[in-house]
């Protein structure tokens, strides 16, 4: 690229990263009200500088202009059809489903609205990272805090009930309809579309690995048996199934390694598939061990942590030719 397009691109990820961290500034800050509809404002912004930064660097300048009009550049959305051409990637429909909300959101938007849409700006927040990472090899956390990558958010869900009692009839049929499609679009997609907002509380005995530090009152109005650190699930469970089976792949790929099945007495190269991912399950009892699941209530959903990943990969990196037909015998075996 020529030295003055060059300057242009990394001026487009530098303002890039400036609407990002007003974004997550703007939603983290409680004294602000208008965090919902400022922060998709300003994380579309985010996008679209960082994807035409991307998009110039693949093809050229003139390719962020429209072709009628050497004066405008593409919006977001023609932006995202450029860099994700499947239109049924989470991550694209994650993106698509912001804007729908920036786009409404000079007209009316609630504060209920931010229980619906806070799993899908927590994904959104992660995708822009990895993304920043992938296209320009820039780095969030020299801009800012780990920490603050992860939303503060209220998780409080009102019943279908309640919403009809706070709000207009057409309003109340709108809220209700937004929260059951984005609820079913949670479960038919990946991390890349929706994290869930959900906390916890795990007992530790080394306060140095303690993420906040509570207190004992036996004079406080409200009772606790134990008291426990906080810890938040969507950092340490962000994925999902199909999360899972890309990332072993990706782990075995890198090391040039295949699986093995058993075809007529001989075995044949096989990727990682759900299938084998639901034997680690079952033999390993993952689903009842909390260094690698956890299951969200609200959403009925279980996740996964990276630490799962890394134990499948290095188990299969073991015995890469016996290790399905081990785990089908030893299943079998326990039954």
């Amino acid at each position: 690229m020529k030295e003055n397009t060059i300057d242009f691109v990394n001026k487009l990820i530098e303002k890039s990263t400036e609407a990002f961290i007003m974004g997550l500034e703007i939603y983290n800050k409680p004294t602000i009200k208008y965090r919902v509809e400022g922060f998709s404002f300003f994380i579309c912004n985010a996008w679209e500088l960082m994807l035409k930064a991307h998009i110039i660097k693949l093809k050229g300048e003139n390719a962020i202009y429209y072709k009628d009009s050497e004066d405008r550049t593409l919006n977001l959305e023609n932006c995202i059809k450029i860099v994700f051409s499947d239109k049924n990637g989470s991550l694209r429909k994650n993106l698509e489903r912001i804007i729908d909300l920036r786009n409404t959101s000079t007209h009316f938007v609630t504060e209920d609205y931010e229980y619906i849409y806070a799993p899908l700006f927590q994904a959104c927040v992660i995708n822009y990272v990895e993304k920043m990472k992938e296209f320009h090899n820039s780095d969030i956390t020299n801009h800012i805090a780990q920490n603050f990558l992860t939303l503060s958010t209220k998780i409080e869900k009102f019943t279908e009930e309640e919403i009809r009692a706070r709000y207009s009839v057409n309003m109340a049929k709108k809220l209700i309809k937004d929260t059951k499609k984005i609820e079913s679009e949670i479960r038919e997609n990946n991390s890349e579309y929706a994290i869930p907002i959900e906390a916890r509380l795990i007992i530790v005995k080394d306060k140095g690995k303690a993420d906040v530090l509570v207190a004992f009152d036996k004079n406080a109005d409200s009772k606790l048996g134990i008291a426990k650190e906080i810890k938040n699930p969507n950092e340490i469970y962000k994925h999902t199934t199909k999360d899972v089976v890309r990332l072993v792949n990706r782990g075995l790929k890198s090391k040039k390694i295949f699986l093995n099945k058993i075809e007529n007495g001989e075995p044949k190269p096989k990727i990682f598939n759900k299938y084998d991912l639901n034997l680690f399950i079952n033999f390993y009892d993952i689903k009842t061990n909390e260094k690698y699941c956890f299951y969200y209530r609200i959403s009925n959903r279980y996740g996964y942590s990276q630490m799962l990943i890394e134990f499948i990969v290095e188990e299969i990196l073991k015995n890469p030719d016996t290790i399905i037909e081990d785990l089908k015998k030893g299943i079998k075996k326990i039954r």
